[in-house]
């Protein structure tokens, strides 16, 4: 299987086209999973490149170079539209993509800030990620460019992404650490914390507990997956009703570790995982 799409090859605009979905490795999958959800009609060609993760400590060429090559690939699979599922690529990737790309590019960053924004009532919105989407002030710019009196409370958590790994959920010293990153965002008043890494939805009733229910939680992975719908149905792409869905998930290394993984990220194991490897 070719990595790269060649300059030439015609680029397939079909509704009855997959979505192309990649992230770093696997924390993606909670946006594929909520892709699966919401528009149940939709193929999926999912691409974790396990053999490059994280992408958060790495510099922002080196993340726009993975993510171009990742790019070209799934367009040369034949996908209609392509969703970065990983914020930091999202960060510092997009609007390169879009300028390369000639088919939708959706990234995680602005559904979510769109929906902080209009969650937020003191207009005091916090944010949690990896180290490199915080220092990128993604969030913060995304917000501001929408409501300019917002303050935008960042705060690295780089344990939450192997306690999701490791499945504690629920465990305590998730709690502790949790405390130890939430707690002085919750003293700030707080009223709007946006999930910034893709794995973080499976730490929402946690978080939720620590940061109490009067925090609105902002779910990029739900966001995105809505922002999706909305652009298919605008360029006229959205899969026809009926539609049975077929799904492909790759990993660039690892697929046994991938496999196993994606079970818990999608509540299901997974028949097949394909390996392609890049760069």
């Amino acid at each position: 299987m070719s990595a790269q799409q060649p300059p030439d090859s015609p680029v397939v605009h079909h509704p009855a086209a997959p979505i192309g979905v990649f992230d770093s490795g696997i924390g993606g999958l909670t946006v594929a999973r909520e892709i699966m959800r919401q528009l149940p009609t939709e193929s999926i060609v999912y691409f974790g490149d396990t053999a490059r993760v994280p992408y958060g400590p790495k510099s922002p060429d080196t993340v726009r170079r993975y993510s171009h090559e990742i790019a070209e690939f799934l367009r040369g699979e034949g996908v209609k539209a392509i969703v970065i599922a990983c914020n930091t690529a999202t960060a510092h990737a997009l609007p390169m993509l879009r300028a390369e790309q000639p088919l939708p590019v959706i990234g995680v960053v602005e559904p979510g800030a769109r929906a902080a924004v209009g969650a937020s009532r003191g207009g005091t919105v916090g944010v949690i990620g990896t180290m490199g989407t915080i220092a990128s002030g993604a969030y913060e710019r995304a917000i501001r460019a929408l409501r300019h009196d917002v303050a935008v409370l960042g705060q690295p958590c780089p344990l939450f992404v192997p306690f999701v790994e490791e499945g504690w959920l629920s465990h305590e010293a998730t709690r502790l650490v949790a405390h130890e990153y939430l707690d002085a965002l919750r003293d700030r008043s707080m009223d709007t914390l946006v999930l910034g890494c893709t794995h973080y939805p499976l730490l929402k009733p946690l978080i939720g507990e620590v940061v109490g229910r009067s925090v609105r939680l902002i779910d990029s992975a739900e966001e995105t997956a809505a922002e999706t719908g909305r652009v298919l149905v605008s360029r006229g792409l959205a899969a026809p009703a009926g539609t049975t869905p077929r799904h492909r998930f790759i990993a660039s290394d690892a697929p046994d570790h991938f496999s196993r993984m994606a079970q818990r990220f999608l509540g299901a194991p997974l028949e097949r995982v394909e390996t392609v490897t890049l760069g």
